[in-house]
């Protein structure tokens, strides 16, 4: 029943579609290179077809073998997506149980969010995917330590790794899953090593090309040669913390003017600081709408200041209120709301659907929370692990984008699924004793499954 709910949601969506992501565009392209012009890369002004590497090669082939049709591509990440949550179920009912199971595939085939990227032809969805894969991956192996669920593991966490540079978390909290509970290095070796073939594939292929060793997509996507403004990034890294920023200021850079009352009060540390900024942005403007070398170079002076006067709250504060944003904010830009949400004069309908997304977020994030307080999350090692290292990696970012944080989606189901597998079995003052062990124990449903079976 959950997942012909979730179908359907799925399928609503597509019917309905939002507007295109220009990340989409670039996708396509360089997907329909590769399979016409056997060129990885893109078109130039003057008509030449470049080379590339500043996007990783598994999402644009996925379009390519798929057509480049956007309804077909978002009719297979739907499937995909629900082919998942069937995953994380039947790893958590090795654990928990068939009443844990059942509400892990409802929240995961009905989980708004999950299911509007499965519907949007960005790579969110497939990385997904492959972190239910690999969560369900590691729940077999545990079972069975067998060779195949080891390169089982591997396939999920390659597939993370060619469809965006971050997948690489998934591999490192797999190898430290498999490190902690095995006895030996076999699995280890296995794993990283299988994982790590179609990269060194890309690897080749880039040192071939372009004379670099780049197995990931680099980290601000650029090609070799191109300039990155990074003292623009480290000024923004000491300020910047939510969505509006990123849609004002970040994706202006190199498109559109830049505006100082764009800028909250927090960003500078005197008047004098402020007209200093405001001068920077003139000059931007000026020259046409662009950061050269010594703009950028002046940026990166301001950012030293701010960051030498605020060591803590460049190094703390700000990055837990960014990594705050991504998880709890209203999801707005997943059903194309206005971003200032809080505005409800200027757009009454619009800020009443985001404040409903933003509860139903809420409640996800709530349920897990109490799954965790209440020791009941499987898998804990790898779970943990991962979850704290994305938020570690969200957190050194200039742009805050909630889809960024779209792949803890997962944990986020497992430990509510838990939460409420417990509340409903009314296990309430003995679940502390039955898995005592901590966040990762292993125990069984208090209704119904052995904690060796398998399936759902």
């Amino acid at each position: 029943m959950w997942l012909v709910l979730g179908l359907l949601l799925r399928v609503l969506l597509i019917v309905f579609p939002r507007s295109l992501d220009d990340d989409t565009a670039v996708y396509l392209e360089l997907g329909r290179n590769l399979l016409h012009h056997h060129v990885y890369g893109l078109m130039s002004d003057s008509g030449v077809l470049v080379p590339s590497l500043f996007r990783l090669p598994g999402y644009p082939i996925f379009l390519a073998l798929l057509g480049g049709r956007l309804w077909l591509v978002e009719l297979v990440q739907s499937g995909l997506d629900l082919f998942g949550c069937w995953l994380l179920a039947c790893a958590v009912r090795t654990r928990l149980g068939d009443r844990a199971a059942e509400w892990t595939l409802a929240l995961g085939s009905l989980c708004l969010f999950t299911a509007a990227y499965a519907a949007t032809a960005l790579t969110e969805s497939l990385s997904v995917f492959a972190v239910c894969w690999g969560i369900y991956g590691f729940a077999r192996w545990s079972e069975e330590r067998r060779a195949g669920m080891v390169v089982s593991m591997a396939g999920a966490a390659a597939l993370a790794m060619l469809l965006r540079p971050d997948g690489v978390l998934l591999l490192v909290a797999l190898v430290f899953g498999v490190a902690v509970t095995s006895r030996g290095l076999r699995d280890v070796v296995l794993l990283a090593v299988v994982a790590c073939l179609p990269l060194g594939v890309w690897g080749a292929r880039n040192y071939a090309t372009f004379h670099v060793i780049q197995p990931l997509a680099p980290r601000h996507v650029n090609d070799p040669g191109e300039r990155v403004n990074l003292g623009f990034y480290r000024w923004l890294r000491t300020w910047s913390t939510e969505f509006v920023t990123t849609g004002n200021v970040f994706w202006s850079v190199g498109a559109d003017a830049l505006n100082i009352d764009d800028v909250p009060a927090r960003a500078f540390d005197s008047a004098a600081q402020r007209a200093e900024t405001a001068e920077l942005f003139d000059v931007y403007n000026r020259q046409g709408h662009q950061v050269d070398g010594p703009l950028d170079a002046r940026f990166a002076a301001l950012a030293a200041a701010r960051v030498a006067a605020h060591p803590v709250s460049y190094y703390v504060v700000v990055p837990m209120a960014r990594i705050a944003d991504m998880l709890l904010r209203p999801r707005t830009e997943t059903y194309d709301l206005d971003a200032a949400w809080w505005q409800v004069g200027e757009h009454p309908w619009q800020s009443a659907a985001a404040i409903g997304l933003g509860v139903v977020n809420l409640a996800y994030m709530l349920a897990a929370l109490c799954g965790v307080v209440r020791r009941r999350v499987p898998f804990g090692v790898v779970l943990g692990s991962y979850f704290v290292l994305r938020c570690v990696l969200l957190g050194t970012l200039e742009n805050s984008e909630p889809r960024y944080s779209l792949e803890l989606y997962p944990m986020v189901v497992i430990a509510a699924a838990a939460m409420l597998a417990g509340w409903r079995s009314g296990v309430g003052s003995v679940v502390a004793k039955e898995f005592a062990g901590g966040f990762g124990d292993e125990g069984e449903d208090d209704e119904a499954g052995l904690p060796g079976e398998r399936g759902y």
